[in-house]
């Protein structure tokens, strides 16, 4: 397993000028690693539609490259949409999978099966251009900067170390970050979209 503030660092050197949407508990890592955050679109407490909603940017700005982490507890509430992103093909449309094997924001409670299952399978059946699995941080660095200039959609699970949040939502610390409304109005003034 690899820890997600590894994988954001190794990802970053191959960024480019993508759009990045982090989600999930690894997601937080993000800012600490971006290097243009006005390219960076958070959609904090959207569980299991941040996908739907990546989808739609990668549709709706198909010259742009657009990168999820997503999260395996939030993709397995709205797994369907594995064949909508396949159907669609969005060629620019790189979905990061960062799978803990448990819901680390609600107190670590275990993923069903989630030894057992293979995601970037699911993926690759559903008809992603291409789907990949990393659990060591040697092979996938060897190897990102290849698959972000593949044409998309591009499935890539990457096992990561759990980060169990088990203090009350209430006490836990609070990072500084941009709300979602104040992400879109950075990203639109970024893209020059009126």
């Amino acid at each position: 397993m690899i820890s997600a503030a590894d994988v954001f660092r190794v990802f970053q050197t191959h960024r480019d000028k993508a759009i990045v949407i982090p989600t999930g508990t690894s997601g937080r890592h993000w800012r600490d690693f971006s290097t243009n955050e006005k390219r960076d679109l958070t959609m904090g407490g959207a569980m299991g539609q941040t996908t739907a909603a990546a989808l739609g940017i990668a549709l709706g700005l198909p010259n742009e490259q657009v990168v999820l982490f997503d999260a395996e507890g939030a993709l397995l509430m709205n797994l369907g949409i594995l064949a909508t992103v396949a159907g669609k093909q969005p060629q620019n449309f790189y979905h990061f999978l960062l799978d803990n094997e448990c819901y680390a924001t609600t107190g670590g409670q275990p993923v069903p099966n989630a030894k057992n299952i293979n995601y970037a399978g699911m993926a690759k059946e559903a008809c992603y251009a291409a789907a990949y699995s990393f659990d060591d941080l040697e092979t996938f660095g060897a190897q990102v900067g290849n698959i972000l200039n593949e044409k998309g959609p591009v499935f890539v699970a990457i096992k990561v170390i759990p980060e169990v949040e088990n203090e009350p939502i209430g006490r836990r610390e609070r990072r500084p970050t941009r709300n979602r409304a104040e992400t879109i109005r950075d990203l639109r003034a970024e893209l020059g979209i009126a």
